[in-house]
């Protein structure tokens, strides 16, 4: 059968990145190609350097020294503290003995510092969330310095650190790149109970000891939360984007399939190195083919508005320069085909049963909606990726995907999706750029027009709910929230109490220079508004009781006031942000940070 023409919105996307990339993609390139060029670092090592090298390595000395077998550099973001990075802490040894058995070796490169945002949700800690990415991504490449690797495994999962183990690679991009997913937890307390105990307890319904069991019979066991937040959408864009093997993403952690793929990837990691017939550095597979696929799955699965943060820094490292447009673009023209919480009832076990990753991405190929000849760590492209995994006699193959959806009130192919746009709207206005996602908000609510009620701190909206004064409809600014402020923490503490003021009938929103979770839901958000307040970006000149048009339809954020643009913009004492759980180690990067609008950045 003949393969269906490419989406013509997606080709124009795509060829408007490349364009726009030309300059610092080829010259990315072009040093990819020169230090792929230079052969396997190992050569060129002094014995000095590669005595030190190998001195701890045991049995694998000889193989090291003798340079013909690949030699595989494992980057780990283990700890026992993040759930789903506890199942790391067997990776190493079971990629080492799968290498042995085909004359490979491996050696841990390095560790990155890994931090869960569940827990420092609210707290100071999470003013280091964002910038953490970007230690990820220079602690990776220190990892890597030593040049000895002839291909990487990059072992995480979870928010910020999948996307600095991709800035990483990118700058690693002359060797391959294979990501070993480590699965999500078994299914507990759904979702939405657990939602419903967090607003009871909000106003007061819920005692401590309830919101604890909850949380405790949610969050229960090895692997990422099951809700459809940004740990799981990272895991989405690397089966997209061709950095894990096909039908990788969603397996549940110590179970054999998990384990048999581990091996495998090891295994195709040492497969495509320069030492073979199959090079594949990631350089070239991180392409703006590569990013348009990411958005795609992005929007199909109605995934994580940090993404929006990550996946420009993300380009950036590979010289591919992603806009606003570029997403808002994508989302108009890619249905919504998924309903995993927040943005439904189900969880990402549910969503895997339903037919998961696979009949998402056979659909999106049939509809022309991905680039299907982008490279990836597989072999065939992105055909390859609507195959999935299974025990076949104790060995792992793989099997054509279905072509059918097992539960359509989870998982839609395209002519039947759930909406016919991605959910995720561009803003422009006054009030500067930003961008909405709508994907759980009702159609009734996408256009809200109310005074503002301003706040400098997320604490000081709980104060005031706890007092009562919300009793008209409202649109609430939470401002200096952005990077430069203060690190740009997460403000999903706010969910719950927007949440129970919607539903007592206010017509709520929330207009914000900082982010909201990969769980925001159902109150329209305005976030990463940019220039930040921080900044003197226009958000700063917004007052009490000011009239703001947030309009997810056509695309607008402003203020309605007839002054507004003559108004100096206010200025905040931030030096309670830079002191206190490692905040004043991060000045650095607060001074330096770039805007939110491409991807808040630090090292790119």
């Amino acid at each position: 059968m003949p393969k269906p023409a490419l989406n013509a919105t997606i080709a124009r996307v795509t060829e408007r990145i490349r364009s726009r990339s030309e300059s610092t993609r080829s010259d990315y390139l072009a040093r990819v190609h020169a230090a792929a060029a230079a052969g396997p670092a190992r050569a060129h090592l002094t014995c000095g350097n590669q005595a030190h090298a190998y001195a701890a390595m045991g049995g694998d000395k000889e193989a090291l020294v003798g340079g013909r077998a690949p030699n595989i550099g494992i980057v780990t973001a283990y700890n026992d503290m993040l759930s789903a990075h506890q199942p790391y802490e067997t990776y190493p040894q079971k990629i080492k003995d799968a290498l042995r058995e085909i004359g490979a070796t491996a050696q841990v490169a390095g560790g990155v510092p890994a931090m869960c945002d569940g827990v420092t949700q609210g707290q100071a800690g999470m003013e280091l969330s964002l910038f953490s990415r970007d230690v990820i991504a220079m602690a990776a490449g220190v990892a890597l310095s030593h040049n000895t690797f002839d291909a990487a495994i990059y072992l995480g999962v979870c928010d910020k650190i999948v996307p600095g183990l991709v800035m990483a690679a990118a700058s690693f991009g002359h060797i391959p790149a294979v990501f070993l997913p480590a699965g999500p937890m078994t299914s507990g307390l759904p979702n939405d109970e657990k939602a419903k105990v967090r607003q009871r307890f909000a106003i007061g319904e819920a005692d401590r000891s309830e919101l604890m069991q909850a949380e405790m019979a949610s969050y229960h066991g090895p692997g990422t939360c099951t809700f459809y937040g940004t740990a799981n959408t990272n895991q989405m864009l690397m089966e997209f984007m061709g950095l894990h093997l096909p039908g990788a993403s969603f397996v549940n952690p110590n179970t054999p399939l998990r384990e048999a793929l581990t091996v495998a990837g090891a295994k195709r990691a040492a497969a495509i190195t320069a030492l073979g017939n199959d090079f594949r550095p990631v350089g070239e597979v991180l392409d703006e083919r590569a990013f348009v696929n990411g958005l795609v799955g992005l929007m199909a699965t109605g995934g994580s508005t940090n993404l929006v943060l990550h996946l420009p820094a993300m380009a950036r490292a590979a010289g591919v320069q992603l806009d606003l447009e570029d997403f808002d673009d994508i989302s108009s023209v890619v249905p919504l085909m998924a309903k995993v919480y927040p943005n439904g009832l189900a969880d990402v076990n549910h969503f895997h049963a339903a037919g998961g990753l696979q009949f998402m991405i056979r659909e999106l190929l049939g509809a022309g909606l991905l680039n299907p000849e982008a490279r990836t760590v597989s072999g065939n492209g992105l055909a390859d990726y609507t195959r999935e995994p299974m025990l076949k006699d104790g060995k792992l193959d793989w099997r054509d995907g279905p072509e059918t959806t097992e539960n359509d009130k989870i998982l839609r192919p395209c002519g039947e999706a759930f909406a016919l746009t991605g959910g995720l709207k561009q803003l422009n206005g006054n009030l500067g750029r930003g961008v909405i996602k709508v994907s759980a908000v009702a159609p009734e609510r996408h256009v809200i027009e109310a005074k503002a009620r301003i706040f400098h701190d997320q604490v000081d909206v709980k104060a005031a709910f706890q007092r009562g004064e919300f009793t008209e409809d409202t649109v609430v600014v939470v401002r200096f929230q952005g990077p430069k402020a203060n690190g740009m923490p997460e403000l999903h503490s706010l969910t719950p109490i927007l949440s129970v003021l919607q539903d007592r009938g206010l017509k709520m929103a929330l207009v914000t220079d900082g982010r909201m979770s990969g769980a925001s839901g159902k109150v329209p958000a305005a976030i990463h508004v940019s220039p930040e307040a921080a900044d003197a970006g226009p958000i700063a000149r917004l007052k009490d009781g000011d009239l703001v048009r947030l309009d997810a339809v056509s695309g607008a954020i402003e203020c309605l006031e007839a002054d507004f643009a003559s108004r100096q913009p206010v200025t905040a004492d931030l030096s309670g942000n830079a002191h206190g759980i490692g905040r004043e180690l991060f000045e650095a990067f607060r001074r330096n940070v770039g805007p939110a609008t491409t991807g808040g950045a630090v090292v790119v």
